[in-house]
């Protein structure tokens, strides 16, 4: 009987994972879509995304359990900073209290704001981890202009942002 129940609740919790993805893959692909990104940081500070129109934004979905993303994190730590037209966002993606997230950050500082993301209500803009790490670059207009999923380099986002602003400047669509 528990088997059964508990078969039933990850069909319905599948469903709902999938219904999520597939409604933010299909806003993703709408022209002029600018998705929403509100989120409280693990500092007690909110993180909107639409306040920082006008930048580039990498929002870096990852864990700290996973090594690929523990490896980036120094570098969008150094690009963050190194870029007066960048903001990086982390968003943990895992199960995780602030307190233990505090800790794992003060052994592995980073420049960049920090969330933790519910698994079970996920960002609706954004599709939600098939794998980690999952990063999204964000145009300065507040569309998404690139999805990169696995490990990403500061060289790959520096060409990324250069070949989308002169599509831009060109006044096409990332």
């Amino acid at each position: 009987m528990t088997r059964l129940i508990i078969s039933g609740l990850l069909a319905v919790a599948g469903m709902v994972s999938s219904t999520s993805a597939a409604r933010a893959e299909a806003a993703a692909e709408a022209p002029g879509f600018r998705p929403t990104l509100t989120v409280q940081t693990v500092d007690g500070q909110p993180f909107e995304l639409s306040a920082h129109r006008g930048k580039w934004v990498v929002v870096n979905f990852w864990a700290t359990w996973c090594a690929p993303c523990l490896k980036e994190m120094p570098d969008f730590s150094a690009f963050d900073q190194a870029r007066d037209d960048v903001q990086v966002i982390g968003l943990a993606y895992e199960e995780i209290d602030a307190e233990d997230m505090r800790a794992f950050l003060a052994k592995h500082p980073v420049s960049y704001p920090v969330s933790i993301v519910d698994l079970m209500a996920p960002p609706p803009d954004f599709d939600p981890p098939r794998g980690l790490p999952l990063t999204y670059l964000v145009a300065p207009d507040g569309r998404i202009a690139q999805r990169f999923m696995g490990p990403v380099s500061s060289e790959l986002l520096t060409e990324t942002i250069a070949k989308v602003g002169a599509m831009l400047s060109a006044g096409g669509a990332p």
